[in-house]
C-alpha cells in the first residue's frame, strides 16, 4: 500500500492531471475510485475529499444525482505555489548574502491558520528554528507577506531580511535548523525506487508511477532548503534526482492522462 494521506493524494492527482488539461470538474466516483488504487478504502476516500471541501480547497458541485468537484481559487494558488517550487527546485544560484526570519504569535483560535502558515513556509524553504520563529535562506518578504495576507495573520507575525553574522559559526548553526543528512538519504532512496521503469507501461501503471513519483518529489520542496553552497554543500543525489523527476515525469504523462480521464467518466 502506497503511503500517503488520502488528501495529499488527491492534490498531487489532480495538479499533475487536472490543470493542464483546463478541465473544470472532476466526478466523485473517478476519484474514489483512483484512490482505491492507493490503498484507500471508499469511505476514507469520502472523508478525506469532505474535508478538503471545509479546506476551502475543493468545492462540491451537483449534477442531478451526481457529485462533482472543481478545485477552489485558493487551491489553483496553492497548486502554482507548488509547481513553481517543484519545477525549480536544484535551480538557485549558490550566494545567499540575504536571508529571511519571520516570527509569529498566531492565537490559539487561529490554530488552522497557523497550520497552514507552517506548511506553505517549509515550502517555501523555510525551517524551523524554535516555536513561532522561523528561517529561510534567500529573500522571501515579498512571497511570505502575500502568504500572510491571504491566511490573515499579518497582523500577528513580524519580517526580517538581512545577512548572517560570521561569528557565531552560522553553518553550524543551520545544520541544527535543518537534517540534512537526512535530506540525502531521501534523494538516494528516491533514485533507487525510480530510476528503472518500464519504458512503455500501461495507462493504469503510468499514472500510478506518476502519482508516486510526483508524491515523493514533492516532499523535497518541504525539506530541502537549497542552502547556498558556502553554508553547506548540496545533497550529493538531489542532482540526479531532479535530472530522473524532469526526465520521468513528462515521459509518462500521456498514458497517466488517458488513465485518469477514464477514470472521470461515469
Amino acid at each position: 500500500m502506497f503511503d500517503a494521506a488520502p488528501q495529499d493524494l488527491v492534490l498531487t492527482i489532480l495538479g499533475a492531471h487536472l490543470r493542464p488539461r483546463e478541465r473544470t470538474t472532476v466526478w466523485s466516483g473517478g476519484l474514489v475510485s483512483l484512490l482505491g488504487e492507493f490503498g484507500s478504502t471508499p469511505g476514507a476516500a469520502r472523508v478525506a475529499l469532505t474535508r478538503l471541501v471545509r479546506r476551502d480547497l475543493l468545492e462540491r458541485v451537483r449534477d442531478g444525482r451526481m457529485v462533482h468537484y472543481r478545485i477552489t481559487p485558493r487551491a489553483a494558488a496553492v497548486l502554482a505555489e507548488g509547481d513553481r517550487r517543484i519545477f525549480s527546485l536544484g535551480s538557485r544560484t549558490s550566494d545567499a548574502g540575504q536571508w529571511t526570519v519571520l516570527w509569529h504569535a498566531i492565537p490559539e483560535d487561529q490554530r488552522v491558520a497557523r497550520a497552514r502558515l507552517v506548511r506553505r513556509l517549509r515550502f517555501l524553504g523555510f525551517g524551523s528554528v524554535q516555536d513561532g520563529t522561523w528561517l529561510a535562506p534567500h529573500d522571501r518578504a515579498a512571497e511570505v507577506a502575500d502568504l500572510l495576507a491571504d491566511l490573515g495573520v499579518a497582523t500577528h507575525a513580524g519580517v526580517l531580511v538581512g545577512a548572517p553574522a560570521a561569528v557565531p559559526d552560522f553553518a553550524d548553526f543551520v545544520t541544527r535548523v535543518w537534517d540534512l543528512d537526512a535530506l540525502e538519504r531521501r534523494y538516494r532512496d528516491f533514485v533507487t525506487e525510480f530510476a528503472d521503469r518500464d519504458p512503455d507501461p500501461d495507462p493504469a501503471t503510468a499514472f500510478g508511477l506518476r502519482v508516486r513519483l510526483t508524491h515523493a518529489y514533492r516532499q523535497f520542496a518541504l525539506l530541502d532548503p537549497e542552502l547556498p553552497e558556502g553554508i553547506a554543500p548540496p545533497p550529493p543525489h538531489r542532482r540526479a534526482a531532479v535530472a530522473l523527476f524532469h526526465d520521468t515525469y513528462p515521459a509518462l504523462a500521456e498514458q497517466a492522462q488517458r488513465h485518469f480521464d477514464g477514470a472521470m467518466t461515469p
